[in-house]
């Protein structure tokens, strides 16, 4: 049978050995590399129906996959004012201000991407943005989507005008009179607020995310591990399947929260498997902690504010049971946790788990922003997989430990920064990604990160922690064979192989030797998932 997608004249890049296969073409049918060869060879499987692409010399690589985004949530929170540029306050009242002269009279305002670090060592409250905002109804999400600054008059249309008590970790911040500043912390303070202002319909909503989706595409991706299965994600993911519109392949995992029941552990069990052609259901996401940004990590010891001191979960033995529920059941969790208390904890309920069923379940953690050493080891002996997103390093951070983040935790825990190279040679396997929308998704910028740990807003700033780099090599493997690990595919997915999934990335030059800081920019030229191009450039 003819095959319906041959590509010729292609440098064909293996992320195991960093080396280019022999052959120089390939051909795919029913979503599948079904050939490798020569270019005359691989030509004659074509027909007058077959999609047939000179490269021209172009790199194939397996294709790239982003192992932490949340593509649903991510389309709505981008909605509005990018504050992501803003560098200082003067920026962000100008960014403002220009969107409040545009505004209808009554609209709200979202902003989201808002640094903490313009704020300096002011309070982050939206006293710092009057009178810009005054009588203005805003919210403005802040980078780590974990908190946001809501305006006074969103407040009052919202019925917010003191302390709440939650179930799990949240707060409405007050100042010592018992009035709101603006801040909200985690979803359950944020979402009073969100719920008084105008939703957008499901059918924006869903144009929003095949949008995003496609941008995806053309940057390069062609897969991603999504951490949420919110709301109408998954009818979002089967309506677009169905309709041959979804073009990154997705692994979801729903949302386990504390207080969930036995009935609601095994609702999330019998989820499993849930799919289409092109997205399934498969692991369960969990939240340890919140933020060192916002104060709602969970540290071994208190931030400089006496902040990060709790877990998400208010009983953390709880969360224990219920990995261990999990694990017994055959699914996989991914856990958030940025702080050392709640990396601990996570590898000790694993640990536990393990020592009661020993199947091969694996289980990974998200973030790991802060570590000591004494934890680096247990990650490849319990078979933890370390998912961490280096773009968050490069932006949010600062070589000199004057940002937020680094200020919070003190000169030796600051130093102890996104351990990429640390946790890679104690054996652990480290999955690449973005945590889109809190860090721009294009993969081609997130190795690039994972190289040079330098602001890619000023790549002439001195590297956080360079000693904690990635070589080339090991990035690329991130965001290929690593994800396909993580993802139990590794005998289909993330190699250029025969009978392994025709995803492919081919760009315009090797990305292995490609020098970190020009890497983002170097050409995506044709995005394959299944076997269909999904994004083609013109030169093609």
């Amino acid at each position: 049978m003819p095959a319906p997608l041959v590509l010729l004249s292609a440098r064909l890049l293996d992320p195991v050995t960093g080396t280019f296969l022999p052959q120089t073409a390939l051909a795919a049918t029913d979503g599948k590399i079904t050939a490798l060869g020569a270019d005359r060879e691989i030509r004659a499987l074509a027909d007058a129906a077959t999609t047939v692409i000179d490269l021209k010399g172009a790199v194939v690589t397996p294709g790239l996959t982003d192992g932490h985004l949340h593509p649903v949530s991510g389309a709505e929170l981008t909605h509005g004012l990018d504050l992501s540029g803003c560098t200082d306050l003067d920026a962000v009242r100008a960014a403002l201000a220009r969107e409040v002269a545009a505004l209808a009279p009554g609209a709200w305002l979202h902003g989201w991407g808002l640094d903490p670090n313009v704020f300096g060592d002011r309070p982050i409250e939206t006293a710092a943005l009057a009178p810009v905002l005054d009588g203005v109804p805003a919210l403005l999400q802040l980078f780590d989507a974990h908190s946001m600054l809501a305006s006074p008059r969103a407040l009052e249309r919202a019925g917010v005008d003191g302390p709440r008590t939650f179930d799990q970790a949240a707060e409405v911040v007050c100042d010592d009179a018992g009035r709101p500043t603006g801040l909200l912390l985690e979803d359950a303070a944020c979402e009073l607020v969100e719920r008084a202002a105008p939703q957008p319909t499901r059918e924006e909503r869903r144009a929003r995310l095949a949008a995003a989706l496609r941008a995806m595409a053309a940057a390069g991706l062609t897969g991603g591990h999504a951490m949420d299965a919110n709301g109408d994600s998954l009818a979002f993911y089967d309506e677009l399947d169905a309709a041959g519109d979804l073009p990154l392949r997705l692994r979801v995992a729903p949302w386990c929260q504390p207080g969930t029941d036995a009935d609601g552990v095994r609702a999330l069990i019998a989820q499993q498997g849930t799919s289409g052609r092109l997205w399934r259901t498969a692991g369960v996401k969990l939240f340890m902690d919140g933020t060192i940004d916002n104060g709602t990590a969970w540290l071994e010891r208190p931030d400089c504010h006496g902040e990060s001191t709790h877990a998400f979960w208010p009983d953390p033995a709880a969360y224990t049971r219920v990995i261990g529920r999990l694990h017994a059941a055959g699914v996989p969790t991914a856990t958030h946790a940025i702080g050392d208390a709640a990396v601990r904890h996570v590898l000790d309920a694993v640990a536990q788990a393990r020592r009661a069923d020993r199947n091969g379940v694996r289980h990974r953690i998200e973030h790991i922003e802060t570590v000591p050493d004494d934890t680096l080891r247990r990650f490849a002996e319990l078979g933890v997989l370390a998912s961490m997103q280096p773009t968050h390093c490069c932006d949010f951070t600062r070589a000199d430990h004057t940002d937020n983040w680094s200020r919070r935790l003190g000169a030796e825990r600051a130093g102890r920064a996104w351990r990429c190279r640390d946790l890679t040679d104690a054996g652990a396997t480290v999955v690449l990604g973005s945590d889109w929308p809190i860090a721009p998704y294009p993969p081609l910028g997130v190795m690039a990160g994972a190289r040079h740990r330098r602001p890619t807003r000023d790549l002439a700033q001195p590297p956080h922690g360079p000693e904690q780099a990635l070589t080339a090599l090991e990035a690329l493997r991130g965001m290929t064979v690593h994800a396909a690990h993580a993802a139990g595919e590794e005998d289909r997915a993330g190699r250029i192989a025969v009978g392994h999934r025709a995803d492919l990335t081919v760009l315009a030059d090797d990305p292995l030797t490609t020098p970190a800081t020009d890497l983002p920019r170097l050409p995506v030229l044709l995005t394959v998932l299944d076997g269909r191009p999904t994004h083609r450039d013109r030169s093609l």
